[in-house]
């Protein structure tokens, strides 16, 4: 007997709020509407939500749903995303219930009670699965919600040698279900400000787990004409179609899946865990000779990069397709909160005078209250890198890397030479990257010597980047960031604030290798590397492959 097609279900129309009319002001502007996600609580217009414990389970354990709807009746269908998605678990008609949400869900969780449970099969194959939950309202229409969990691997489910660690402290960081991210949302004192603490244990805003196929990326295509005003895409898609302030900054939808689809296409065989895991459970990267990363990294903890470290130390390969290595996190009350202090560290954080726990302030990575700079662990770092194809931020420079040492490994198969660019038709740079300061000899680029960055580091190819957005007078401009986080980040540097300004204003991003112990690195520091993938550049293609394949030989 045939098996049906597989459909996925967010397939058809989604629910469109009915219509209204309101006043306008000639000053609105993204950044004068910042909106997060809350449920509305209106049976004439119902909603349903659910969110878990955790992010990821063993095979064997039972996944119970927290959950809150406003409709009579809900659906719920999980399928494991990727190349060839298989729907797992499906049930149709639940009883609705109703519990309000707290005003500070975003920092203390969602306390709803359990609406549904899914036992994991002992033998469920590692992956990403994808939760939809459906309601219908009174008038026809469909309301979707998605949600996620990762299924772990085991001993007795383990496939290969790759270890893919999904960038979950980054999705946490932007998303601002319940009232607040760490960017934005309605913490402190005049409810205006981004939250330092993040819940685990609620929903994620839409568009961080599903997005239909064309939703706009960060970077501006096409190439803008002369003195035409900046372009931010995902702002203006993201607000015609309702999805969230900042679903083209972090998530699955928008960047790893890119990379798990690819890499199932290719006959890789992927095991998935998240950043959480590494954190409580470092002993997981013993089975495996690569571990992989990708796409939009910002957020880790101190655990995490000893964990990384340690393990290349012992002879793994990390392959980092991915940028914007900045933030140090911490993971408490059991992994359930994310911690994040920022540009408010050095005032707020309470470790800050802890002699014992100081070396965990929640500020940058290079600032001079934490001081290991993420070069050690991943060969870049984000100070020296950051922006690129997008605003004000070179939107015509290239958006692929010019290449340096061709002879590298890393280049095997592809044919580049010097001075070739390669990624640049399938927008391979930015939208966030990470680099170096360096310096050229006889035409080649050499890191500075500097703290934190070890001698091995080898530039592979590189493209220019900046920190601000570099404003140029024009009809009506408005801009975005504009020097915000440049002078941010200058100011948690251990330099004079302006001397640390003009170090950090100008940067890169970089593909550089790295040898550490008995293994090595390789990391292309780009956020949308992913998309030379997706787009089937061939280039992009052979350097991942040549990554996977060293570190998975025997």
């Amino acid at each position: 007997m045939s098996r049906q097609p597989f459909k996925f279900p967010e397939i058809g129309p989604h629910a469109v709020r009915p219509w209204a009319v309101r006043k306008g002001y000639a000053d609105e502007h993204f950044l004068s509407d910042y909106r997060f996600q809350f449920p509305r609580e209106d049976r004439d217009l119902a909603e349903v939500f659910v969110c878990t414990d955790r992010m990821s389970y063993d095979p064997g354990e039972t996944v119970e749903f927290h959950g809150s709807t406003t409709a009579d009746e809900w659906s719920i269908q999980i399928y494991r995303d990727g190349f060839r998605p298989e729907m797992v678990h499906e049930a149709f008609g639940l009883p609705g219930s109703f519990t309000k949400t707290s005003e500070t869900a975003y920092m203390d969780g969602c306390d709803w009670p359990v609406l549904h449970r899914w036992g994991i099969p002992s033998d469920q194959r590692s992956g990403f699965y994808r939760v939809v939950a459906t309601c219908m309202r009174r008038d026809g229409e469909r309301f979707v919600q998605h949600h996620f969990v990762v299924v772990r691997p085991t001993a007795q489910t383990r496939k290969g040698k790759i270890l893919f660690m999904l960038a979950t402290g980054t999705w946490t960081a932007y998303n601002d279900w319940g009232g607040a991210n760490h960017y934005f949302g309605t913490w402190g004192p005049n409810k205006n400000e981004g939250s330092p603490i993040l819940s685990l244990r609620r929903p994620w805003t839409r568009g961080m787990i599903w997005l239909p196929k064309g939703a706009a990326r960060i970077t501006v295509a096409p190439l803008p004409d002369m003195n035409d005003a900046p372009r931010f895409p995902s702002k203006e898609w993201g607000y015609s179609g309702g999805w969230g302030q900042y679903y083209a900054a972090a998530g699955w939808a928008q960047f790893d899946r890119h990379f798990a689809v690819w890499a199932e296409r290719e006959g890789y065989d992927l095991d998935i865990i998240t950043q959480t895991d590494l954190h409580y459970r470092p002993e997981i990267l013993d089975d495996y000779s690569c571990l992989v990363t990708v796409g939009h990294d910002e957020y880790w903890s101190w655990d995490m990069r000893k964990a990384v470290e340690e393990f290349i130390e012992r002879g793994g390969g990390f392959s980092r397709f991915g940028g914007n290595f900045l933030w140090q996190i911490r993971l408490e009350n059991d992994g359930r909160q994310q911690h994040c202090w920022k540009f408010k560290a050095p005032a707020m954080d309470p470790v800050r005078d802890d002699p014992e726990r100081k070396h965990l302030l929640t500020a940058s990575w290079e600032s001079g209250g934490v001081n290991w700079p993420g070069a050690s662990t991943v060969g870049v770092n984000g100070c020296h890198g950051m922006y690129g194809s997008w605003g004000g931020f070179a939107p015509r420079g290239s958006r692929g890397f010019t290449v340096y040492r061709p002879e590298h490994w890393a280049f095997a198969g592809t044919d580049l030479r010097y001075a070739d660019v390669f990624g640049a038709e399938a927008g391979i740079f930015g939208y966030e990257v990470d680099g170096l300061d360096y310096t050229f000899k006889q035409g080649l680029p050499y890191p500075v010597e500097a703290p934190g960055v070890p001698d091995e580091i080898d530039i592979l190819a590189m493209s220019p980047a900046v920190l601000f957005e570099y404003e140029h007078e024009g009809e009506g401009v408005r801009y975005y960031v504009r020097d915000s986080d440049l002078n941010g980040l200058a100011e948690l540097a251990a330099d004079e604030t302006p001397v640390a300004r003009r170090k950090f204003q100008y940067g890169s991003g970089m593909v550089v290798g790295m040898k550490r112990g008995k293994g090595e690195v390789l990391t292309a520091g780009s956020c949308e590397w992913i998309m030379g993938l997706t787009r089937s550049d061939a280039f992009t293609e052979q350097i991942t492959r040549n990554a996977l394949d060293r570190f998975t030989a025997d």
